[in-house]
């Protein structure tokens, strides 16, 4: 079971934004990461509006985070991709389970405290803590 690699690649990017402390172009962030280019401007928009990143237009332009690092978890860069996090799809609101009539299967409750586990886990990491 893996985050998805657009995940990956956004906390890729977030790191790179938080190690540098300033702003940087689409291209050079590219470049850092190892995303395409076009993979990192739609990671981009998705970070922006999520408001963890602050995009900036012109010859001054790039990107720049909108926090302080300290401030910015790795589950707040996996939801910005994914929405909230969970590892299986019946924790959704809309999800009707088709295997038990009852209100909640026997696994959900274990899946939920997994689900928990792992949110824990990514909220408690900032990326001021991953700075080398």
């Amino acid at each position: 079971m893996c985050i998805t690699l657009e995940s990956d690649y956004a906390v890729r990017i977030i790191g790179v934004l938080a190690a540098d402390g300033g702003r940087l172009d689409a291209k050079t962030l590219s470049e850092q990461t190892g995303v395409t280019l076009r993979f990192s401007l739609k990671i981009l928009r998705k970070l922006v509006s999520a408001g963890i990143v602050r995009s900036y237009k012109g010859m001054q332009g790039g990107y720049e985070l909108a926090k302080d690092p300290s401030q910015i978890t790795l589950y707040d860069a996996v939801c910005a991709i994914e929405g909230e996090y969970h590892i299986n799809r019946c924790h959704e609101d809309d999800f009707i389970c088709t295997r038990t009539e009852k209100k909640l299967c026997r696994y959900r409750p274990v899946f939920e405290e997994v689900s928990r586990t792992i949110a824990d886990r990514l909220s408690a990491c900032t990326f001021a803590d991953m700075k080398e």
